[in-house]
């Protein structure tokens, strides 16, 4: 775990921590009024740190911290039927509150890994659960974030009769708009960072060359993403968020 980290690692502590720049619609701090965040950056502002990639957020069963992502991504992943074989796993983005079972269950854990470099909040849980009864708000834009989460699970995970194709370039909008850093010479161009094949087969529950004969024909016939050393490029935003409603 390091140190608070510079714009030089794609984030602006100051800006993030001022309030002043827009998060992912539907993330918890898309709805968390603008009134109320102060008071989480005097609670934990000083206790911001980063996660490098590969690490994983300490949301385990001793744990006692809920986490809010400033920058960066996650993947959770879990095994309901207690096999590694059987594995649910779920992308998490900037603006997002994770570890919320611990509000109801301080013994729960999910493993979470950071993809890139993550920038997070930790908060105490029972800290939080104190503001939540005192604000209000803070607890309906955290029940307003979890409801637009699932729905968006639901679109991005369960829409299993869909294409191949359909799939991937729906995780990949959703990655793209949650996870992804602007190019600041070239803003049409987002990069997400960490993604490798395994990661979205392991979401999709599709095998590794089922993903990547999606991924190439986005490469290739329609130009719209390119691939890196675990990272993906997406070059043509547009084109996948036609792809994502004609496929």
């Amino acid at each position: 775990m390091g140190s608070l980290p510079s714009q030089g690692d794609g984030f602006n502590p100051a800006e993030v921590l001022a309030g002043r720049l827009p998060m992912p619609k539907g993330s918890f701090l898309h709805h968390l009024p603008c009134a109320i965040w102060p008071l989480l950056v005097q609670a934990w502002g000083p206790d911001v740190c980063d996660f490098r990639a590969g690490e994983k957020l300490p949301v385990g069963q001793d744990d006692r911290d809920c986490f809010i992502v400033l920058g960066g991504c996650v993947v959770q992943k879990r095994h309901p039927m207690g096999r590694s074989r059987d594995l649910i796993a779920r992308f998490r983005g900037v603006g997002q509150f994770l570890g919320e079972a611990k509000l109801i269950e301080p013994w729960s854990q999910v493993e979470t890994c950071c993809l890139s470099t993550t920038w997070v909040l930790p908060c105490s849980a029972q800290r939080v659960n104190v503001l939540l009864k005192q604000h209000p708000a803070m607890q309906l834009a955290l029940l307003r974030s979890l409801e637009d989460r699932n729905r968006a699970d639901e679109k991005v995970y369960s829409m299993t009769r869909r294409s191949t194709l359909a799939r991937v370039t729906t995780l990949l909008v959703h990655l793209a708009h949650t996870a992804g850093t602007r190019d600041p010479v070239d803003p049409d161009r987002i990069t997400i960072k960490g993604l490798r094949q395994r990661d979205i087969s392991d979401a999709l529950a599709l095998s590794t060359s089922t993903v990547e004969n999606a991924l190439r024909h986005l490469r290739t016939a329609e130009r719209a993403v390119e691939s890196g050393y675990r990272e993906l490029v997406v070059a043509d935003l547009n084109v996948l968020e036609r792809l994502d409603v004609t496929t």
